[in-house]
């Protein structure tokens, strides 16, 4: 029985020739079947079992067929010799050895029986288009075959013809091909780098909501929608892609001055404002979360002599604040830095003192929280462009203790500002902002600075040298030469007293801020002697009673205004 051509073993058998035979006898006999006699043996063949496989063809047709095809494959056994092994094979063969058996194969490009001497012959390529793939002429030889083209055609990789006036010459093709290599790589590398800056973005944005978060951007965020001032709401929070900007990535160029606590940048924001970009030290990360406190109090502040915090960034290590801008430079420059072009007159003084100590009073008294600057100092004075004073730097980038009711920033201070009793007892009082404030008066009277190698040992602090020429009624010896000329004896002496007042070694004896500002508003807009008699009588019944400290004197206002140091030598 077969199907599809297929031998089963019913009514046929199929049996294979096993390999490496030395012999194969065969004989074909009638075999009888017992029950049926008609189906005996009708017929046999050798077959190539490829070729029978291959073939769609059944039983029945074979047998109508007058041969079938079958392959002999020959060789030799291992025990021949080399020599004689190499003969066998015709010339363009080659020798294989299939386990231990030689066989002879023709070589590529021929056909024919190995065997036979000159058996195997040189396939012609160029007859069969299937076995070349030359584009116009095909040149056939031994073994192979070679391509060619046309005249007015060149030949491009061994087998493509292009004509030689065509726009694909052979230059052109090349130049293309380099031309496209290029720009797959360019194409790669660009790619890459388009990843590379997506990476680094992603990290960058990354990077500063966590160091938003950590600065206490969201408390502040809260803070501002959720406060009643409206001077809140005009605080910004800047992104630091704005400041970089604005100070052109933090130029040196643009450094408008450098101090412990930081570097101050001049800026231009976008809508064309002119700004101070304040850039501090980085200082104890643990404090950060007390700095959004501070910036939303100090930015309530709305006085015409304090610098307006405008805004802050905290996309970055430590906050960046935004201040306006103020152009005139420091009380110090111009005090201690000589201007020819516009040096200070002693109305310009006596209004800056006033300017400042109502500042001071405002924050003591007049803000929602009172407020203890804690550096008070002539070079945390700014002067605007009409002279007008304008207190600055509250060490807002630093942390704040709230206690009680009172606000203070930890601001260590500055020597030769610093309160006496508060460094005896490290702690701060509005009396410590007096005290400082008198040092800036005694400034603006002498010209001198705070703290000098030019005087001797005994006078190098600016204080002690001020309290000994009162008491030696020396005071017009060290007053600066333009309030000598300019300035009113009785104004002088109202605010030398003044002064002095305000650097009593006893913070309880020494006057509020309130009252300084409105005994220096009474001497700016009082031009008689009243305000002057009135102040030296003060002194006079306070100096009876303070006479066991060490800095307080009796000045004599008759002799003081006719006499000098030489006379008491």
């Amino acid at each position: 029985m077969y199907y599809n051509g297929s031998c089963h073993g019913i009514n046929c058998c199929r049996t294979s020739i096993p390999s490496s035979l030395n012999y194969l006898n065969t004989s074909f006999r009638d075999i009888v079947d017992p029950v049926n006699d008609r189906n005996k043996c009708k017929y046999a063949f050798m077959v190539d079992a490829e070729w029978f496989d291959s073939d769609v063809m059944s039983l029945n047709d074979v047998q109508k067929l007058e041969y079938v095809p079958a392959v002999l494959d020959w060789g030799t056994n291992g025990s021949t010799a080399d020599s004689s092994v190499g003969s066998l094979c015709s010339s363009n063969a080659s020798c294989l050895n299939i386990s231990s058996i030689y066989h002879c194969s023709c070589n590529d490009g021929y056909d024919g029986n190995p065997y036979l001497p000159h058996g195997c012959e040189d396939i012609n390529e160029c007859l069969d288009s299937k076995l070349n793939n030359c584009q116009k002429i095909c040149i056939n030889t031994l073994g192979s075959y070679e391509c060619s083209c046309p005249d007015g055609y060149y030949l491009y990789h061994k087998h493509k013809c292009y004509k030689q006036d065509d726009s694909g010459t052979r230059s052109q093709v090349a130049i293309t091909g380099i031309v496209f290599t290029y720009l797959v790589i360019a194409i790669l590398l660009l790619g890459t780098w388009w990843l590379w800056k997506i990476v680094k973005r992603r990290k960058k944005t990354k990077l500063k909501e966590k160091l938003f978060k950590r600065n206490g951007g969201l408390l502040l965020q809260q803070q501002l929608s959720s406060s009643s001032e409206g001077n809140v709401e005009k605080t910004k929070v800047f992104t630091s892609k704005e400041l970089e900007k604005a100070t052109d990535h933090y130029n040196v160029n643009r450094i408008l001055g450098q101090g412990g606590q930081g570097t101050v940048y001049k800026g231009m924001l976008t809508d064309g404002r002119i700004v101070a970009v304040k850039k501090s030290k980085i200082q104890d990360k643990g404090k950060l979360q007390h700095f959004i406190n501070e910036v939303v109090i100090l930015s309530q502040i709305n006085h015409r002599n304090v610098v307006k915090l405008l805004g802050c960034c905290l996309e970055t290590e430590v906050p960046l604040l935004v201040y306006e801008f103020i152009p005139n430079g420091t009380l110090s420059q111009h005090i201690h830095d000589q201007n020819d072009e516009f040096p200070l007159s002693w109305d310009m003084r006596l209004q800056i003192g006033t300017e400042v100590a109502g500042a001071l009073s405002y924050l003591h008294s007049a803000a929602s929280l009172p407020i203890y600057h804690r550096d008070v100092k002539s070079t945390n004075i700014l002067l605007d462009d009409k002279y007008r004073a304008k207190v600055a730097d509250f060490g807002t980038s630093r942390s704040i203790n709230i206690d009680q009711t009172h606000l203070t920033t930890r601001v260590l201070g500055t020597f030769g500002y610093l309160d006496p009793e508060y460094f005896r007892s490290s702690q701060f009082t509005e009396k410590s902002d007096v005290y400082s404030f008198g040092v800036v008066l005694v400034e603006l009277l002498t010209g001198e600075k705070v703290i000098s190698s030019t005087r001797c040992e005994e006078e190098r602090s600016l204080v002690t040298y001020f309290i000994s020429t009162m008491k030696n009624n020396c005071l017009y010896d060290i007053l600066d030469t333009r309030v000598m000329e300019e300035g009113v004896k009785e104004e002088m002496m109202a605010v030398a007293n003044l002064a002095k007042r305000c650097l009593n070694l006893n913070g309880r004896k020494r006057p509020t801020m309130k009252e300084v500002a409105m005994e220096l508003e009474g001497i700016r807009t009082s031009h008689g002697a009243t305000i002057s008699q009135q102040n030296y009588e003060e002194i006079e019944c306070s100096s009876v009673a303070e006479q066991v400290e060490p800095w307080d004197v009796d000045v004599d206002l008759a002799s003081t205004s006719t006499s000098s140091c030489s006379d008491h030598i």
